[in-house]
């Protein structure tokens, strides 16, 4: 499916309510893995995961192969969330006032989990036997 734009909406942090529009902002390549987003308390927290199901053995590799480090070394909070069916992350920023800058932010932020996800699904291909035998 092809993205244009993320709408950003602030969410209640008590309630978990989502009750006004933030933005909506321009997203490239990448956009497609993003599951949900949503603003609270001057952060935004984007959370993606695979493009499908995966197997057990996959689901071990990715998280041991992701390269979460190249998310902090841009200034976003990366996240693992073990309790999902797929591999999910969770990101953190603050959100930016202008919205050139937050489209930019997020526009960074798309290119790193495209990157990202189709970098680790190509490096584990062959990396089924050795984590099947775990």
């Amino acid at each position: 499916m092809d993205f244009s734009s993320i709408v950003i909406m602030e969410r209640d942090k008590e309630t978990g309510l989502l009750h006004r529009e933030i933005g909506s902002y321009k997203v490239e390549e990448g956009a497609e893995y993003i599951t949900r987003a949503y603003s609270e308390e001057d952060n935004v927290y984007i959370f993606f995961s695979t493009d499908r199901d995966v197997e057990e053995w996959e689901y071990t590799a990715i998280y041991d192969l992701f390269p979460e480090d190249s998310f902090e070394e841009e200034g976003f909070e990366t996240e693992f969330l073990d309790d999902e069916y797929n591999p999910t992350w969770r990101v953190k920023f603050k959100l930016e006032e202008e919205h050139s800058d937050m489209e930019l932010k997020i526009s960074k932020l798309c290119k790193l989990i495209k990157s990202g996800i189709e970098e680790t699904m190509e490096e584990i291909k062959d990396k089924e036997d050795e984590y099947k035998e775990e």
